[in-house]
């Protein structure tokens, strides 16, 4: 190929990758994934980097008091703290158009951050994600069993702090490898968050729309009563086979469906 061939080529290379480029940046989207309780931001990785490697913006904020934010555990920390954290990530980092996706815990958070911020979210997607009304506590959505062991776990552990990780397979995953990677990275959940009630202003959503993502693949017993409520309000509801870390079990399978299911 002489000089003049191989610049053409080369012009049409770039030329096709520029296109390749403006095409993926006109169906780029902003996500906000906020991990669930005992977990933290590094729960979303493989799934973070999926989206990104599809030209998607994305965050992945560790809630106060967990994962390497761990040293910030206080008796102080409610739900309003977790719902603080989201919001400010939405302030300071100048979001707009934003998929809130709460996993699990991060349910209650994530409608707080719709209630205050509405104006910044697109969508809110709630991944096998507890459902609070305005006034209601995670506990009290709770069978009273597993309020009174989750408590006395606290008391034993940490003098009522924080409530200690279950084992890893409670999440549904299988494999020994992954069980001990989960297990290394849990740390103790802030007791308060379960505690205090969650306080909206406005109607549940504050007007934005909403999908509920159902794993099923064993379903999470904790969330029956969410899913009751979820289907009684018409909220639509989408189901996802695997267990309840999807995106430590199925970040592929999460991935598309999160990129899909947010027009």
């Amino acid at each position: 190929m002489d000089r003049r061939s191989f610049l053409a080529t080369a012009a049409l290379a770039a030329a096709g990758t520029a296109t390749a480029q403006a095409a993926r940046a006109a169906g780029a989207k902003t996500f906000v994934l906020v991990h669930g309780a005992w977990h933290g931001g590094w729960c979303w990785a493989k799934v973070a980097a999926s989206l990104r490697a599809r030209g998607h913006t994305v965050f992945t904020p560790t809630l106060t008091g967990l994962g390497e934010r761990s040293h910030l555990l206080s008796k102080d920390i409610t739900l309003d703290t977790f719902t603080t954290d989201i919001v400010n990530v939405l302030k300071f980092e100048e979001l707009k158009d934003v998929i809130l996706v709460g996993h699990s815990f991060a349910g209650p958070p994530i409608t707080g951050a719709a209630d205050r911020a509405g104006d910044r979210i697109k969508q809110l997607v709630y991944l096998d994600a507890a459902m609070l009304e305005s006034g209601q506590s995670v506990f009290s959505l709770l069978p009273a069993e597993l309020v009174a062991a989750r408590r006395k776990a606290a008391q034993d552990t940490s003098g009522g702090l924080s409530i200690p990780a279950p084992p890893a397979a409670s999440f549904g995953l299988s494999d020994p490898a992954q069980q001990a990677w989960l297990a290394a990275k849990l740390t103790p959940h802030p007791l308060g968050t379960y505690e205090s009630p969650l306080t909206l202003k406005n109607k549940f959503g504050n007007g934005v729309p909403m999908v509920y993502v159902s794993c099923t693949d064993p379903a999470y017993a904790p969330l029956n009563a969410s899913k009751e409520w979820t289907k009684k309000n018409g909220i639509k509801m989408v189901e996802l086979k695997t267990g309840h870390d999807a995106m430590v079990l199925v970040p592929d399978k999460l991935t598309d469906l999160l990129d899909a299911d947010s027009a």
